[in-house]
């Protein structure tokens, strides 16, 4: 059987988001092809500024212990659209993303998930573009329990530059094998896994985190939260209404305020607050 692993014939992105996942989705395509052909391949992490400063480390070390070359990407509103940084020169304190907030005057929400698209996708297919690329493969981390994602993730790639390859869906990886990985390794994320998920993994706030995993987050990390609040603020100032704010269903501020006074209670209180992800709690 061939290894679903192995590399394809021409341009390769392989995408590495700084999570347990795509770092074992990295490990693999380096075990099973004696590394990557640097002139070929580029394993590319776009950094938002709002990544939990174990990420960015996690990042860094994985570059180190496997000898392969990470290019550190951040978006950046005018021409080329990117810029390449490093983990010494990496945004702390979410740069990019409220650039991109200035940019289009609003904030990403459910309904409209720029964030994304713009932090990510699109730097890296910049990036890429000038690198003189005109065709290549992605390939991401999306694994066999996800498979909801895959379908999204070749629609998505319909019009692009670029086909979507799935190497852990198709080799069966699940969760509980990404966390047998790592238990039987001598470093990992240093943030927790909590039922095969890292709740504090990608943007530390993001308006797709369910209700209790921004609670937990208000509560847990103030100064980190803060800056979710001040981006509605300054958003409150470009527009208004529900473009505004992260969520239809509460403002941050008071997320912020409902902690404060029910504290524990709203963590331990089953039903309070919505358990889903993915945007599900806004439905």
């Amino acid at each position: 059987m061939v290894s679903p692993y192995l590399l394809p014939d021409g341009n390769v992105q392989i995408a590495f988001s700084g999570g347990r996942t795509s770092a074992y989705l990295l490990h693999q395509i380096l075990e099973a092809n004696g590394g990557i052909p640097e002139d070929r391949c580029v394993v590319s992490f776009q950094n938002t500024g709002r990544e939990m400063p174990e990420t960015l480390d996690f990042v860094a070390e994985v570059g180190r212990r496997w000898g392969v070359s990470i290019t550190w990407l951040e978006y950046l509103p005018t021409a080329p659209g990117f810029i390449e940084t490093g983990y010494q020169g990496a945004s702390r304190n979410g740069e990019p993303f409220e650039a991109l907030i200035r940019k289009r005057k609003f904030l990403p929400n459910v309904m409209s998930r720029f964030c994304t698209t713009e932090l990510k996708v699109r730097t890296a297919k910049r990036y890429l573009m000038s690198l003189g690329w005109e065709r290549w493969t992605n390939i991401t981390g999306i694994r066999a329990d996800e498979a909801a994602r895959v379908q999204r993730g070749i629609n998505g790639a319909k019009k692009e530059r670029y086909e979507v390859a799935f190497p852990l869906y198709h080799a069966g990886v699940t969760k509980h094998d990404i966390a047998a990985f790592w238990r039987a390794q001598d470093f990992d994320l240093n943030l927790p896994n909590v039922k095969g998920n890292c709740w504090l993994g990608n943007c530390d706030g993001c308006f797709l985190k369910s209700e209790a995993n921004v609670a937990a987050f208000t509560r847990e990390y103030p100064e980190r939260a803060a800056w979710w609040e001040e981006m509605e603020e300054l958003a409150g100032d470009l527009t208004s209404g529900t473009a505004a704010h992260w969520s239809k269903r509460y403002t941050r501020r008071e997320m912020r305020e409902f902690m404060a006074a029910q504290g524990d209670m709203a963590l331990s209180t089953e039903g309070l607050l919505c358990q889903a992800d993915d945007g599900e709690c806004f439905g």
